[in-house]
């Protein structure tokens, strides 16, 4: 018999409640204008993974939109721990929403007073299980990332129109995820993950500023590559660079590693490879160590 999966419960404000009950504001200009950030982490044991590092992200984010956090790191921490307690689940994801909150009609943020800030605690899944065992069917989108002349690809923010046109395009196409170049042509990122390659052993990921997002399990795969004598580095990448990959996965905290097949119908070398195999090992067993998981 199929268990029931955990019910999702909201932390809305300092107040949790079950997520269908949660409600804001008609007139937050989250919904009105995406004027906000978000962060989305996985908890292990009821405990949050890397969850220093999203907090500091969300900062930062929020920040560079001009958006007063109304509750510190410390707050923020007490909410999270209070959520995963009420949730029926060892294991989970949370997803950590900041708006500029309500105001009028009119597109002037000065008229948004309070911020709302919503957790959100459910399950995830961002590939079957299939596509987890044998690799991700890519497509490259015709709409771009743009770099330099708009928003900085390194603050999260709730506006992910560009994103979403590409996973429209991979749905049409039949693919599971698509991948979204910079108007320069050069790689920046998956529609909601960060990208890596192996080529001749070596280890490559898109630099942040050809548009990939700072992501933390990007972070977290490049620190591993490094302990576990694995070349990594930053460099400019182009589609030649995928079709022609020995290796090739995606990352991100609602996806973990993903192994990719195939990129516009090209057949990748190996899905999954040897380095993926050896990071997804080492990866499970930092989870292990920080979350006992």
């Amino acid at each position: 018999m199929q268990t029931a999966a955990p019910t999702p419960y909201c932390w809305l404000n300092g107040a949790i409640v079950p997520a269908a009950e949660a409600a804001i504001s008609v007139y937050d200009h989250g919904l009105l204008y995406g004027d906000g950030v978000f962060e989305g982490l996985r908890f292990y044991q009821r405990r949050p993974f890397r969850i220093e590092r999203h907090l500091h992200r969300l900062q930062d984010s929020a920040a560079a939109l001009g958006i007063t956090l109304p509750y510190d790191a410390d707050a923020l921490r007490e909410g999270i721990s209070a959520l995963i307690s009420r949730y029926d689940g060892e294991s989970g994801y949370l997803r950590l929403v900041v708006t500029r909150g309500p105001g009028n009609l009119g597109l002037n943020p000065r008229n948004c007073a309070t911020p709302n800030v919503f957790i959100l605690a459910d399950q995830l899944s961002m590939a079957s299980s299939e596509a987890q065992e044998k690799g991700l069917k890519l497509i490259i989108a015709s709409v771009r990332r743009t770099v330099g002349a708009g928003l900085d690809p390194r603050v999260k923010s709730l506006n992910y129109l560009t994103s979403i046109l590409a996973r429209m395009e991979a749905n049409v196409a039949g693919a599971d995820e698509a991948l979204l170049l910079n108007e320069r042509g050069q790689v920046a990122e998956a529609s909601a993950e960060n990208l890596f390659i192996v080529r001749q052993g070596r280890l490559l990921t898109p630099p942040t500023s050809d548009g990939a997002l700072a992501g933390v399990t990007r972070s977290v795969i490049i620190e591993l590559a490094q302990a576990n004598n694995i070349s990594v580095s930053e460099r400019t990448l182009t589609p030649y660079d995928l079709y022609t990959a020995d290796e090739c996965f995606l990352t991100g905290s609602g996806a973990g590693l993903l192994p990719v097949a195939e990129v516009d119908g090209r057949p990748l070398r190996t899905s999954p490879g040897e380095v993926l195999q050896r990071l997804r090992q080492a990866f499970a067993a930092l989870i292990t160590q920080e979350c006992g998981a």
